[in-house]
């Protein structure tokens, strides 16, 4: 809708929800494709799926955008940066897990290099 002002300026009225609308549409809110099934990983990558179930999985998810306690895993190395701010990368990923992050605790004395690595590969599909 438009109305003229006294003073011959022009304003333009735009309804709640058609603003509503616009910013969703704006906001590029979209699921994440899924990572590559579990039945098509090879073997590292399915020994990596079985650690992150044990290590991971109680704070991250891998199969979905939903949260647990720590952010979402699925997706994160499609994405330019990790939810910490920092590049999606191995060498920032393996220093988070090796010497945790704020609320996450470290792993480095508690995993093997093999189950490191086969993790690694495992988040890789995601």
């Amino acid at each position: 809708m438009r109305l003229e002002c006294e003073n011959g300026c022009v304003r333009l009225r735009v309804s709640i929800g058609v603003a509503m609308v616009a910013m969703t549409g704006l906001s590029g809110c979209k699921e994440m494709p899924p990572g590559i099934p579990l039945e098509q990983l090879n073997p590292q990558q399915m020994h990596g799926h079985a650690v992150f179930q044990e290590a991971c999985g109680r704070c991250h998810s891998d199969r979905t955008s939903q949260g647990l306690h720590g952010p979402p895993l699925l997706g994160m190395y499609r994405k330019p940066y990790l939810p910490s701010g920092a590049p999606a990368n191995d060498e920032r990923v393996l220093a988070t897990i090796l010497h945790g992050r704020n609320m996450m605790p470290a792993f480095g004395d508690k995993m093997d290099p093999q189950d490191l690595d086969d993790l690694m590969a495992y988040l890789h599909t995601l």
